[in-house]
């Protein structure tokens, strides 16, 4: 079964990258074989799987070769490279493997469709999901464990309902989720922000604004932050949990990334978690396609009961549809192997922007500009300007080459006294071939 999702991951990158391109003929059943360490017939069933996917067809008596694609890549210089993209490649979306599961989560559950389900989410799926979120050392009871639609709505949900440290007040990591921003900004929620940086936040002033500061909770996304693309060391998730259980606040750990961790040693702050301060929030949306509107909250036996409530109150429930077609596509082990080949793709391309900035960076003095590169490659990084340059002409310039980039303003509360001047860089939709020359030219205009 390994040998067999390689093949099928590796070839399907390897044409959606362009390295096999339209009417390319794919190498021979046996080199195929050679190449992969493994019998014929291996082969001949991922390529048969390929051929499903309509991303290769079959000649009589000739071979395999790569078909057109509808979303085929236009000419050098006719399209854009989107640096601020964060949602996933579509040439990467698992369109077939969930139009299955939609479809068998239709006959399967076409009277459970009919009528409303329940705020905390489909019964059959959180227990699938209890399942899955062990694999992230995230071990927690099926009441405790609620289906949101998105990390959205479960931050929209934390931020009204009543916490037993009878605070108010939330502190937010800066710079952090726009919309998370804008949502405090919109509901006049009372804010505090602390500064983020490659070397994580300073605990010295963590526990300073625990002890004073009257949080009912403090919002973070422990690794592959977006836009900084850092993540916490063990000893932060550590030192943060027992922080949070010695001052009475709660975290809310916004874990989306969690699916592209390469080191299995390192779990979340859920993990270190004794005193049930944690609360765990997962989307996938970000690794599967942003149209899902499906996360995963699981909380604190003690948030349950208003949780819920509230809950009900916002939607009934989440969509039904996408609940059962999303428990399929993880029973049936279809998620496990999109997951490996994101990791893989998002691994190269992650690799590249890296070599891509360090390469302009020795080719010429840094000048203008800053890039300190994370311990862990995630797809979001950053370079950080300097306060004369005048980024917003830079950006503009940069739109007329079909280049887009942004600053990470609306990652900061308005009144945060320490806002730095961040661009950002994300290359979730960006080809690889695309990588270079737009790091190249991006570098070329800061300068």
């Amino acid at each position: 079964m390994y040998k067999y999702s390689e093949i099928i991951n590796d070839l399907e990158l390897q044409i959606v990258e362009d390295t096999y391109r339209e009417g390319d003929k794919l190498p021979s059943i046996r080199e195929l074989a050679l190449r992969y360490d493994c019998n014929k017939s291996t082969v001949i069933r991922a390529l048969q799987d390929l051929q499903d996917k309509h991303l290769i067809y079959a000649a009589s008596k000739s071979g395999y070769y790569v078909m057109k694609r509808s979303g085929q890549r236009k000419e050098e210089g006719s399209h854009w490279i989107d640096f601020t993209a964060s949602a996933p490649d579509p040439d990467i979306f698992p369109y077939l493997d969930f139009q299955h599961c939609i479809n068998k989560a239709i006959d399967m559950y076409r009277k459970d469709l009919f009528i409303y389900g329940t705020p905390q989410g489909l019964p059959s799926l959180i227990r699938e999901m209890q399942r899955q979120l062990a694999s992230y050392q995230v071990f927690a009871d099926p009441k405790q464990i609620f289906i949101t639609s998105g990390v959205q709505q479960a931050l929209g949900l934390l931020t009204r309902i009543p916490f037993p440290n009878g605070k108010e007040r939330v502190l937010i990591e800066q710079p952090s989720y726009p919309l998370f921003m804008e949502y405090l900004k919109t509901y006049e929620i009372e804010a505090e922000g602390i500064r983020r940086s490659d070397d994580g936040v300073d605990l010295d002033e963590l526990e300073r604004l625990f002890k004073t500061g009257e949080f009912k909770f403090f919002y973070t996304v422990p690794r592959f932050h977006n836009p900084l693309g850092v993540s916490f060391t063990r000893n932060q998730k550590k030192a943060i949990a027992q922080l949070a259980a010695k001052y009475d606040v709660y975290i809310v750990e916004d874990d989306y990334m969690a699916d592209l961790e390469q080191d299995a040693k390192q779990d979340p702050i859920y993990a270190y978690d004794n005193t049930s301060h944690v609360i765990y929030l997962k989307s996938f949306s970000k690794i599967i396609f942003p149209g899902l509107r499906v996360g995963v909250a699981v909380l604190p036996e003690v948030l349950c009961g208003s949780f819920n409530r509230f809950k009900r109150l916002m939607d009934i429930d989440s969509s039904m549809l996408s609940q059962a077609a999303l428990e399929l596509y993880l029973k049936s082990g279809m998620f496990e192997r999109h997951r490996k080949k994101m990791r893989s793709c998002y691994g190269k391309r992650s690799m590249l922007l890296h070599d891509s900035i360090m390469k302009e960076a020795n080719a010429a003095s840094e000048e203008h500009y800053s890039y300190v590169p994370a311990s862990q490659l995630g797809v979001h990084t950053y370079l950080k300007l300097e306060d004369n340059l005048r980024a917003e002409q830079m950006i503009k310039r940069l739109q007329k080459k079909s280049i887009r980039v942004e600053l990470a303003d609306s990652g900061y509360l308005s009144y945060f006294a320490k806002k730095e001047r961040i661009l950002k860089l994300n290359v979730s939709s960006v080809k690889e071939p695309d990588i270079s020359s737009g790091i190249a030219q991006v570098i070329r205009e800061i300068r």
